[in-house]
């Protein structure tokens, strides 16, 4: 990162609070909304310009649309900065706010428009699914012969990037930030306090925390350190036009224009037009070569060589669906570096096994996503928590199992799959599968369908004769729900096995490790032999996660947390243990153990045929762990099952798990044992009112308004991280309550985030949603005020364009195992 250095204007700082790496448009928000929020000794350094790397030569598009959910806040505050910026600033930002029209050729197009609006009503964004007269209004110069829909979102555009970073620039300074350069980073050192020596050709500072905004240089920062962050740059090119006269005749700018099928984003520039195309995999460019060598020094302000052939498919495309570029002149073709993750989505946040060590980097975006990154990242670093939930961006979400080739071949499918139609239950398949597989991969992968969960494989569901077993993605039901079916009946009747390895797996001992626990989750601790649901809030009561805990001997605890949160939850738990300086041993053994679920009513005659273990249910009782032999293989096993149904969770050693399943499904076959996947698992938690973390409860969520009082024990004495918030939460009152739904649908389900409506307004969305096959309805939990989260309470919630009838009923549908077998045992003796 050293390259040729000149001299600095200014004399460099000793310390700084926050120290961060990179003057891009994101390194530069950072700073100035940690600055603008009051922090002190805020310092960048950019190593040669800020704008150098891919900022530069963006081509500044910017939309309130995001198909995720938490990013579309990202997206607004983002546009909201950047309309006030100049005012505050006094530096023009150039930007254009001429909407944009996201455009519909297909029927599958249409529909997912439909699946987006239903996922944007409940947010702030304006945003209109508008007929193909209204699309032709707004942009004259279209070929309508194809369009069947518009999505529409005024206020969208493009601003210039060098012109939006040069005043954050003067923002950041005018509240107090330092920026250097040339400053190139050239050695990053961690000290015994847990804070840094950055080492610059000019001198070294030491800061609290270091940000690492380096763009396509993010890899070799983090090199530094020993991480190998999982950044690649790809060429990204657009082409410039000379005027079109069409276009200068136009009364006011063009909306920005999207045209989804021939994946290319097209808007007005000057009087003329850019457009941009995304190639397919097989022609897209990767500049691995910085992977394995680095970038070459010097490199900043420059382009690659342009080759309009590769992308001559989508210059066809577009000369049809806007005929005036046929006689267009292009004066610029624009190739330049920008940075992917292998699933597109930035990494944001602080991160797993480095003390003060954050990330903003990844950005396949940028522009659109600094403002809002900047405020997020910097209220997270202020508070100590996240302003809202983004774990998607989790810098963590990634690890070991993220390897180079595994990278490129992602990056190149996230680009090439760019504009393909964003289905619900989307799978993605290049790269896989990682080095992340349990030990019963190899028997089950060509037995059913499989999803990809933080690198692991894991069954979807199974197939059986006769189904088609085609991946068949789709917003309506699909050829995956007869088998899910066939799998809850299978589990509510007989016996079904699950592989459940990709559960987050800790284990926590040491002389501190109950005061730990006591202090970072809300239950009780379980007492040794004993297991519990468990969850960690945030210092204003949010909840940060959901795990179990069993206690298998003194002192020394198990956790178990979603595949999803791993490293998430992992890193929370570090950082506490260090700050409260407790002498506790924490080791993530996730990898080496394999975890099976044997669940249904039969569940327990299968196992009791393994092992001389009592499994009888006054012996082995609910919520209970044992060590036992299972066909003389020694493992963990817990009377616990997220169907609700009679079930045990077994723990093993990996390389054990194979032959533990196959003696299950030979000891099993009398009564009917078979596999079942997550999307039957799903179901059944539903019908049993089970809440979900990531769903029902997360960084946006109090545990109370979840309706997860059970498990919060305001009363004992330890003073949990969020009890105070909570106490207060609790005296003011709750605004809104989760509320468990039942819909009168045809062939579609809800899937969560949906929009829920009453009396024609807003009232709430969805958490998560499926059909019960057992009480043959469509289930979803929903947030809605609290006066209308009462039972029998008639709301609408809105699938695909259609407003479905739903009522609120008192949960759950389906008793849970446990629950139905007290309530035999009572009446029996009455």
């Amino acid at each position: 990162l050293n390259g040729d250095v000149g001299a600095l204007r200014k004399r460099l700082k000793d310390t700084a609070e926050t120290l961060i790496i990179g003057g891009g448009c994101v390194g530069v928000s950072l700073a100035y909304h940690l600055a603008k929020l009051g922090q002190k000794d805020v310092v960048l350094l950019e190593k040669s310009e800020l704008t150098a790397g891919s900022t530069w030569h963006a081509a500044g598009l910017t939309t309130y649309y995001h198909p995720g959910i938490n990013l579309k806040k990202i997206h607004y505050y983002s546009i909201k900065l950047y309309e006030q910026l100049e005012a505050e600033t006094g530096q023009a930002v150039g930007f254009h706010q001429p909407g944009s029209i996201r455009i519909a050729s297909t029927v599958s197009r249409v529909d997912e428009m439909k699946y987006q609006m239903t996922r944007t009503h409940w947010h702030s964004t304006p945003q209109f699914l508008i007929s193909p007269e209204e699309v032709q209004e707004l942009c004259p110069l279209l070929n309508m012969d194809k369009v069947l829909a518009g999505l529409h979102t005024p206020g969208d555009g493009h601003i210039d990037p060098y012109s939006l970073t040069m005043a954050l620039a003067a923002g950041a300074r005018m509240h107090g930030a330092h920026i250097y350069n040339p400053a190139p980073v050239t050695g990053l050192f961690p000290t015994p306090d847990g804070k840094w020596d950055v080492h610059t050709p000019h001198g070294t500072i030491r800061a609290n925390r270091v940000v690492n905004a380096a763009g396509f240089w993010a890899r070799e920062v983090g090199q530094m350190i020993g991480l190998e962050h999982p950044t690649i740059p790809v060429h990204h090119q657009y082409v410039v036009t000379a005027t079109v006269a069409e276009v200068k005749a136009l009364k006011k700018e063009l909306p920005v224009i999207r045209d989804l099928e021939g994946s290319y984003y097209l808007r007005q520039e000057r009087d003329g037009l850019l457009f941009g195309p995304y190639e397919k995999q097989e022609k897209m460019v990767l500049q691995d070569s910085w992977v394995t060598d680095g970038v070459p020094p010097g490199f900043g302000k420059e382009l690659f060589e342009s080759d309009l052939d590769r992308i001559m498919d989508h210059v066809e495309m577009a000369m049809e669906m806007v005929p005036v570029l046929k006689h267009a002149d292009i004066i610029n073709i624009v190739s330049g570096p920008i940075t992917y993750t292998p699933d597109l989505l930035p990494m944001v946040g602080p991160h797993q096994g480095v003390q003060n060590y954050w990330t903003a980097i990844g950005f396949g975006y940028g522009i659109i996503h600094a403002g809002g990154v900047g405020k997020f990242l910097s209220d997270w670093i202020l508070s100590g928590e996240p302003p809202y939930d983004l774990i998607e961006c989790d810098p963590n979400r990634y690890s070991k199992w993220t390897t180079v080739p595994f990278m490129c071949a992602k990056a190149r499918e996230s680009y090439g799959f760019n504009n393909l139609v964003g289905y619900p239950k989307e799978e993605r398949f290049a790269g896989r599968p990682t080095s992340r597989v349990s030990g019963v991969y190899e028997l089950l992968k060509e037995k059913g369908s499989m999803g990809f969960h933080a690198g692991w494989e894991q069954p979807h569901y199974f197939y059986k004769p006769g189904d088609d077993v085609r991946y068949r993605p789709s917003f309506k039901r699909t050829n995956w729900f007869g088998p899910v079916g066939r799998e809850c009946q299978l589990v509510m009747e007989k016996v079904g096995v699950i592989d459940l390895s990709p559960f987050g797996k800790f284990m926590v001992k040491g002389k501190d490790s109950h005061k730990l626990l006591d202090r970072l989750f809300a239950n009780t601790l379980p007492k040794v032999g004993l297991t519990n649901i468990s969850h960690m809030l945030t210092p204003r009561g949010h909840v940060y996660a959901e795990l179990t805990i069993t206690q298998l001997a003194p002192g020394e605890f198990m956790l178990i947390t979603g595949s999803g949160s791993e490293l998430h939850d992992l890193r929370w738990i570090e950082r506490e243990r260090t700050d409260g300086g407790y002498d506790v041993d924490i080791s993530n053994v996730t990898d080496g153990i394999g975890v099976l679920g044997v669940a249904g009513p039969n569940s327990r005659r299968v196992l009791q045929k393994l092992t001389s273990e009592d499994m009888s249910d006054g012996a082995f009782r609910f919520l209970h762990c044992k060590s036992i032999e299972l066909a003389d293989i020694p493992l963990r096993a817990t009377r616990i099952s997220y169907t609700g149904e009679l079930g045990w969770e077994l723990y093993m050693d990996m390389p054990k798990m194979e032959a533990v399943y196959q003696a299950i499904m030979e000891a099993g076959q009398e009564e009917g044992i078979d596999n079942f996947g997550t999307y039957a698992m799903a179901s059944l938690r539903l019908e049993k009112g089970f809440r979900g973390w990531g769903a029902e409860m997360n960084c946006d969520t109090n545990p109370l308004e979840a309706g997860l009082d059970y498990f919060i024990k305001l009363n004992k004495p330890a003073d949990f991280v969020g009890k105070q918030a909570l106490l207060e939460i609790k005296s003011q009152g709750l605004t809104r309550n989760l509320a468990y739904l039942t819909m009168d649908t045809d062939d579609v389900d809800p899937e969560g985030n949906e929009t829920i409506w009453h009396n024609g307004k807003v009232v709430g969305n969805t958490t998560s949603g499926a059909y019960s096959y057992t009480t043959r309805k469509s289930l979803a939990f929903g947030y809605l005020p609290t006066h209308l989260a009462t039972i029998g309470q008639n709301v609408e919630v809105e699938l695909l364009g259609r407003k479905y009838p739903a009522t609120v009923v008192q949960e759950p549908l389906v008793q849970t195992e446990p629950t139905r077998t007290r309530l035999q045992k009572k009446y029996a003796t009455v």
